[in-house]
């Protein structure tokens, strides 16, 4: 070989390498250069950015019995001040995010039907009001969104960006439930407002995309922690406070037996609230107030926070 051809050759090499790199610092069109997480742990979930098309500006309906939801289908929902809001889980699971606002407070709902999480967040950073959409891309099985305005990728369970211009930026969470639709209506009332079915879109949001997978053992994608203590989809309450992560795994609560559980997590004393019916839970401070704690398949939670501490019933 010529020392022309040897000459031809390194630089293509190098020239190759550097292409490659560079697909690799990118995915989605988003720039991953300063990514706080491995970037081949960032997957693509099958559709492309905006794929799963956010609801940026949600309609209302009364929960007058009208709608097509039924008595044991799950709503999460969210109370501000006087008002009370309902988003259907058969609506979140094609949409994954509203960008919604009360009486001109912004909240974030987000929901990831791969890991069962339903959890809101107050979206204003820095006195700056950001809007999300749906990236396309996991971690860890989970929904990677990002802001429209500066293009950051965040992880919902983390709730933190962790790429982009606001990288290591954590969001504020906010305390939402999980209630079955006949329920929230009789705690709420003739006031309430559910997330209208005019998204926008043409969807069958009384049919889950995603089938038996709920029940399945199987997961789509794999994550970085596993733990088979429970089936990988049991329900589990999760908080972390005071560096300390803690889960109330559901049949956990059930075996312990009535609604409310005394408990203690980072040196702070909190109650839990089981509803077998739903099923769901929810984590109270001393003072009665509620605490934006997660209800997630207990993969998620663990592949989060390997290090959690578990209730177990004596």
């Amino acid at each position: 070989m010529t020392m022309k051809n040897r000459v031809f050759l390194v630089v293509s090499v190098l020239l190759l390498a550097t292409a490659r790199l560079g697909l690799a610092q990118e995915k989605n069109g988003f720039d991953l250069s300063n990514a706080l997480i491995p970037v081949d742990e960032i997957l693509s979930g099958g559709p492309p950015r905006d794929g799963i098309p956010s609801i940026d500006n949600p309609k209302f309906e009364p929960a007058d019995g009208t709608l097509p939801w039924r008595g044991d289908d799950l709503v999460m929902t969210y109370d501000h001040e006087q008002k009370r809001y309902a988003f259907p889980i058969g609506i979140l699971n094609w949409h994954e995010i509203v960008n919604h606002e009360s009486d001109g407070k912004p909240v974030l709902i987000t929901f990831c039907p791969l890991c069962g999480t339903g959890m809101a967040f107050d979206p204003v950073v820095n006195g700056r009001h950001l809007t999300f959409g749906v990236s396309g891309l996991l971690y860890n099985s989970d929904l990677l969104m990002y802001d429209h305005q500066t293009e950051s990728l965040w992880s919902q369970i983390e709730g933190r960006a962790i790429s982009g211009p606001l990288a290591g930026t954590e969001l504020e969470p906010v305390a939402i439930r999980h209630e079955l639709w006949q329920k929230w209506r009789d705690r709420v009332g003739d006031g309430g407002r559910v997330l209208s079915t005019d998204t926008g879109h043409r969807r069958n949001y009384r049919q889950s995309p995603y089938g038996d997978y709920d029940h399945s053992e199987r997961l789509y994608f794999p994550v970085s922690s596993t733990s088979r203590k429970y089936h990988p989809k049991t329900w589990v309450l999760g908080w972390t406070h005071n560096g300390e992560s803690k889960a109330w795994p559901f049949p956990e609560l059930a075996e312990h037996g009535g609604r409310v559980l005394e408990d203690r997590i980072g040196g702070k004393a909190v109650s839990i609230h089981y509803d077998p019916d739903v099923p769901s839970a929810e984590l109270h401070d001393e003072s009665g107030k509620l605490l934006p704690a997660t209800r997630a398949f207990w993969f998620a939670w663990y592949t989060f926070h390997p290090e959690t501490k578990i209730f177990e019933a004596d």
